[in-house]
């Protein structure tokens, strides 16, 4: 499908359930705050499933649209991602939790206020069955507040861990050959990468008894490798003062890296997606 978003009047392709086959037919685009890295991205909201969006360009290519010729060849795909995620960090602000306290309790209408945001609103109508997983929940009267409890977080966090460490195996052969404990922390990192380092990856590897610094690396690569390929103009220029030989080697052995790192990074998304759908 081709859709317009934000000022570009350009098609894009993108690859997505179509939301009038098995629903109402609505579908939008909504910008909300990566739940990592709090940068401002985009995510697909058809017939009230969230889904996120994936990047894939080559260096040559462009589309045949109709009769419309697009030469952006990228491509987007659209798989499903838990809102428990993507509202985690926004709930854990709202209670403004202290050390001797465990927060206020919310409106929901408060909660999903965010400035600069509106896309938030657009969750309402599902934050509150999906949310009362991991949140206490009182009612007075005719309305409900809600507050982030720890210990349903972390029960939430350790089901998805061991559901995606089962599923693992299934999707990737490799996987049966392997330690169970590297699989458990390859399931952790790979959770780890829509989590805070603090405090809810430090939490789930202390759950677990893993130390993993170096999933933290790979999902901070991942981050700067996203940032990077969104905003290609924004990013320095440390090859002054080298020779042409030792540039073209230096931005060489920079685009193998980064290659490397999308292929990872593309790899764990799509054996994640495999399994939220297999569970679903």
């Amino acid at each position: 499908m081709g859709c317009w978003w934000e000022g570009v009047d350009e098609s894009r392709l993108l690859i997505a359930p179509d939301p009038g086959s098995d629903g109402d037919g609505s579908a939008r685009l909504i910008s909300l705050r990566h739940p990592r890295s709090g940068v401002r991205t985009s995510y697909l909201l058809s017939n009230g499933l969230l889904q996120e969006l994936h990047w894939f360009k080559q260096s040559y290519g462009s589309w045949f649209l109709g009769d419309y010729v697009s030469e952006d060849g990228s491509l987007y795909t659209a798989t499903p991602i838990d809102p428990v995620f993507i509202m985690l960090p926004i709930f854990e602000e709202a209670r403004m939790k202290k050390v001797d306290d465990p927060g206020k309790f919310r409106q929901l209408d408060e909660i999903l206020f965010i400035n600069d945001y509106p896309g938030y609103r657009h969750l309402f109508s599902i934050a509150e069955s999906c949310m009362q997983v991991v949140c206490e929940m009182k009612e007075i009267g005719s309305s409900k507040f809600f507050r982030l409890d720890d210990m349903k977080v972390l029960a939430w966090l350790n089901y998805k861990v061991c559901q995606l460490k089962q599923t693992l195996p299934a999707l990737d052969q490799n996987y049966a050959a392997r330690d169970e404990k590297d699989t458990l922390a390859d399931a952790v990192s790979i959770i780890g990468e829509y989590l805070k380092d603090e405090p809810w990856l430090k939490l789930l590897s202390n759950h677990f008894k893993l130390n993993l610094p170096e999933a933290m690396r790979i999902a901070s690569d991942f981050e700067a490798c996203s940032n990077a390929i969104e905003s290609p103009m924004g990013s320095s220029n440390p090859s002054q003062g080298k020779t042409t030989g030792e540039k073209r080697t230096a931005r060489n052995q920079k685009q193998a890296k980064k290659a490397k790192i999308e292929t990872e990074s593309r790899n764990i998304k799509e054996m994640f997606s495999r399994a939220s759908r297999r569970r679903n």
